[in-house]
């Protein structure tokens, strides 16, 4: 008699449940095993907003998983985004929701989102011998693993599935533990993002009308409300100058009611027709309803969903700032930000235009190696070469000068200097003085 299966599925965003239903549609989670899906919420305050699976889109597609459980509910007051038992513990944590989740001796499997934070570590140290599936909703795919990852952990990690974005791309995501990625079929999105639509209320929005889309407010590096209400003003007139009379605003489902005062004030001013939905929307359910004919926005991996999903024309509005002051350099939000502000045209500006995808491709993992060296060693050698073959500001402004000096690449100091940087000997020491600089400054 072969043994019981379960998968337990984590996801804290309405996207997060849109590709796991998109994933099991195209087979990718197996067969012959229960999924049991564990919803949490990344609001500071969960017990504020809805959880994801109680909005109205994702509520469609909760039926291709056998049952729903709140992980915020169960651990309730901890915040599933920092909790995770102590090691100690976790034996304790594993017999009691063997027990209230009916799991008995069955085999499980872990399908989660951010495996070294939130509801995905706390998962993987409660089930140590459960194999992992890792599964990202936007372009952090193409992008380093954050820091050290436990190798317990990282050698678990089975498969890495991902929305296919950037086609010519490879992505970077645990690549350093050989995890295969896997592409959920674009097909299968749009078949998720439409059932979701179906359910929803209509955004009382003519169908083509253009889309500007909000950021999300817990991402590293966001911007404060009032700002992001200046930067919507920009975009409307650049949609205006664009010749569309009609705008719909997309605000992240995880963010408050937005500031739309000085927006309203613009639109009457430029005559644009403004809708703005009573809740918010995830933003594929809208490409689906309105098919808009231009999408907006600054730094959001629905951008490139747009085009490379939905087949949509999109258009990029104030990344170069977002970038230029993005710190740490390590930002988990620096690879999306490069992607969009490479791959798309800037609203309303000639400019030069977009990188094509294979140079795009080289520019992400030599950022990718600048943010996380450690982590990607063997892309130093290729990275030497892009920034060798590239000196032009247009590919630098990507990179901190002083990154580079720290690091010995090209760009970073004179020539006849380089050779000296590159010295192992010499960088260790360099580290070391600084090490000893912000010992004696703390004291």
């Amino acid at each position: 008699m072969s043994p019981r299966r379960v998968q337990l599925l984590a996801a804290d965003t309405p996207h997060g449940i849109a590709l796991l239903a998109a994933a099991a549609d195209a087979g990718l989670l197996g067969g012959g095993r229960e999924r049991v899906l564990l919803t949490a919420s990344r609001a500071p305050a969960p017990e504020t907003v809805p959880a994801p699976e109680e909005t109205p889109g994702p509520a469609a597609l909760l039926n291709r998983f056998d049952r729903v459980v709140s992980w915020s509910r169960l651990i309730r007051p901890l915040h599933p985004a920092a909790w995770a038992p102590r090691p100690d513990d976790a034996p304790l944590w594993e017999r009691q929701l063997r027990s209230l989740w009916g799991l008995e001796d069955a085999e499980v499997e872990l399908v989660v989102e951010r495996v070294g934070t939130g509801p995905a570590r706390a998962l993987a140290r409660i089930f140590p011998d459960a194999p992992l599936t890792v599964y990202a909703t936007g372009l952090s795919a193409y992008g380093p693993t954050p820091g050290k990852l436990d190798p317990l952990v990282g050698t678990r990690v089975r498969r890495l599935l991902h929305p296919p974005l950037l086609p010519a791309a490879r992505p970077l995501l645990l690549s350093e533990f050989g995890v295969p990625a896997e592409a959920v079929p674009a097909g299968a999105l749009r078949e998720a993002a439409a059932a979701a639509a179906r359910a929803l209320p209509s955004p009382d929005a003519p169908e083509g009308a253009a889309v500007l889309l909000g950021a999300d407010p817990q991402a590293p590096g966001a911007l404060p409300a009032a700002e992001e209400e200046q930067l919507y003003v920009r975009m409307l007139r650049g949609v205006r100058e664009a010749g569309h009379r009609a705008v719909v605003l997309a605000p992240h489902p995880a963010a408050p009611a937005p500031r739309t005062a000085a927006l309203e004030e613009e639109a009457a001013a430029l005559g644009v027709e403004l809708h703005v939905p009573e809740e918010a929307q995830p933003v594929e359910a809208l490409y689906e309803r309105l098919h808009p004919a231009l999408v907006v926005g600054c730094a959001s991996g629905a951008l490139l969903t747009a085009g490379a999903v939905h087949g949509l024309p999109a258009a990029r509005c104030g990344t170069g700032s977002v970038l230029e002051r993005m710190v740490p350099y390590e930002n988990e939000d620096r690879v999306p930000a490069v992607a969009v502000d490479a791959l798309l045209p800037e609203l309303g500006t000639p400019g030069d235009g977009p990188f094509a995808p294979e140079e795009a491709a080289a520019l992400l993992r030599a950022v990718a190696f600048c943010m996380w060296p450690r982590v990607l060693p063997e892309l130093r050698g290729e990275t030497e070469r892009f920034l060798a073959d590239h000196p032009d500001g247009r590919v630098r402004r990507y990179f901190a000068r002083r990154r580079l000096v720290s690091l010995g690449l090209p760009g970073g100091l004179p020539a006849p200097l380089t050779p000296v940087v590159r010295s192992p000997v010499v960088r260790h020491t360099a580290h070391r003085a600084r090490a000893l600089g912000d010992l004696r400054a703390r004291r």
